[in-house]
């Protein structure tokens, strides 16, 4: 199915396997994060927990737009994902956002929610700067993902209070970058 798709890659100078296997870390890495900001948001409660609870949800429900976007391309490239999920789990370009300790400490959260931002922050960018002008497809779909999570990265910044950003949340629409790739 994959072998023009794949070809041309390859002779842009990228090795595909390698590339696929970046793409299928990060793919884990957006289902595991949707995994744990499902558990991170069903603790932010109370007075300060509430005032993120929007705000984790969208960037839960981005992530999980993210998986599905990659995964198309992984198999275009004529890869696969593992076939068990425990496996999946541990393959991830990043740590898992666990839920802290202390579920009640929100700066906690935040701070658990922010490393895992920046942890894709830095994937998204690697993969833009090797397929950059060499696989447009792919090079495409990570710059809407970067896109994506930079927004993410300085909400949560903002909430541990670095310094404003000038990002605002999205009402009624989440993935705004990605969502060309979800149809």
């Amino acid at each position: 199915m994959a072998k023009v798709t794949r070809a041309m890659v390859e002779n842009s100078g990228i090795n595909v396997d390698e590339l696929v296997e970046l793409l299928v870390k990060n793919a884990s890495a957006e289902l595991t994060t949707y995994y744990y900001y499902t558990l991170i948001r069903f603790n932010l409660i109370g007075l300060e927990g509430e005032g993120i609870k929007e705000i984790a949800e969208t960037a839960r429900i981005e992530d999980r737009n993210h998986f599905e976007a990659l995964v198309p391309r992984i198999y275009e490239l004529d890869g696969k994902l593992p076939e068990n999920m425990k496996d999946f789990h541990d393959i991830s370009a990043c740590p898992p956002a666990s839920l802290p300790k202390n579920p009640r400490d929100v700066k906690a959260m935040l701070t658990v929610l922010v490393e895992a931002e920046r942890c894709a922050v830095k994937g998204y960018t690697h993969l833009c700067n090797i397929t950059a002008g060499k696989d447009h497809r792919t090079y495409d779909l990570s710059q809407a993902i970067l896109n994506e999570e930079i927004e993410h990265e300085s909400w949560f910044s903002e909430f541990l209070g670095e310094g404003p950003s000038g990002h605002f949340l999205r009402r009624g629409e989440t993935s705004p970058f990605v969502s060309k790739f979800l149809r």
